[in-house]
């Protein structure tokens, strides 16, 4: 008996990458389909472009193709997240819409997976993207990982392949707001990892803007790191110690030239700008663990949806 592949896919004003991306993955599965069928579900984040139009022309043409159209932007965590939970192939391979995650592993994938891994990931060992960026990100996943209490992977965008076991424990999860990749790292179980060269976005604009990249980086660390509140600790009391050390200082000073020294403003203002920079610091450190628990309490759905296309009547919709 064939196995059931699935694809999912995230999308948001793709509608340059999208045809291309479909006839690729079936390039893929016509070539494998010996061995497995498949269905590439794609799961759009109310697009302000054609990305819906194209996707309905081409789900009228192949069935194996399934949409979901979420009733507003969910944004880049929780929309695909929620996709995720609507595959039920044997296996569920995810990749973005831009073409940053080449079709052409898919092969690979599932070379790795019947080997018996639960997990085969994808990292980007090389990447074409702008170098400042991929510099930036590869500094980022390691300042993370260093800081983590979860042992995290280096490089790895969420771009891989995930068994059936372990999509069984991500749909047992009830995270409003999830961390995917620190999942992956925490539960996943035999991990296999496939190394690629990340291609240049041909198409269309990412919508990777700084303030994505800073919520994806804050979610890592509030999820899989206290150090952020323990070093508001240490460096409290470091300063506490220095600042009564300097203070000592100041007034054995005074007592010694009590008619000649004239310590002046300068040392008064600087201390209380940085005594405030610091403060201000670790209140938005806190804020952000805060506003993390605020996030799970009010316990909202990943996504609403729009519309559904190409799906059975007895498919479960996993919330």
């Amino acid at each position: 008996m064939k196995k059931k592949i699935s694809i999912l896919t995230p999308c948001y004003n793709e509608e340059g990458n999208i045809e291309e991306l479909y006839r690729r993955v079936k390039a893929q599965f016509d070539a494998l389909s010996d061995k497995y069928t498949y269905e590439h579900v794609f799961i759009d984040n109310a697009s302000k472009d054609k990305t819906v139009e194209i996707l309905k022309g081409i789900a009228a043409k192949d069935k194996n193709v399934k949409i979901i159209v979420n009733a507003a932007n969910f944004g880049h965590i929780r929309s695909p997240f929620y996709g995720m939970k609507q595959c039920y192939g044997d296996a569920v391979i995810s990749m973005v819409a831009d073409l940053q995650d080449p079709p052409e592993l898919i092969p690979e994938l599932l070379e790795k997976w019947e080997e018996g891994h639960n997990v085969v990931v994808c990292v980007k060992n090389k990447s074409k993207e702008n170098p400042i960026m991929y510099g930036i990100r590869k500094m980022f996943y390691t300042m993370v990982r260093k800081m983590s209490e979860t042992p995290l992977i280096d490089n790895f965008t969420g771009f891989g392949l995930y068994d059936k076991s372990f999509m069984e424990v991500l749909r047992a999860t009830d995270d409003p707001y999830p961390y995917l990749r620190g999942f992956v790292a925490e539960f996943g179980g035999d991990i296999a990892t496939v190394y690629y060269t990340q291609p240049k976005r041909e198409h269309g604009k990412t919508s990777n803007n700084f303030y994505r990249l800073y919520d994806i980086a804050m979610l890592g660390f509030v999820n899989h790191s206290k150090v952020p509140l323990r070093m508001a600790v240490f460096i409290g009391f470091t300063i506490a110690i220095l600042s009564l050390g300097v203070a000592l200082f100041y007034f054995i000073y005074k007592l010694c030239n009590w008619y000649t020294f004239q310590a002046g403003n300068a040392p008064l203002v600087i201390g209380v700008f940085f005594f405030s920079a610091v403060q201000l610091i670790f209140i938005g450190i806190l804020g952000e663990y805060i506003g993390a628990i605020h996030t799970q309490v009010r316990k909202r759905p990943l996504v609403i949806e729009k519309e559904r296309i190409n799906f059975e009547e007895d498919e479960k919709v996993v919330k």
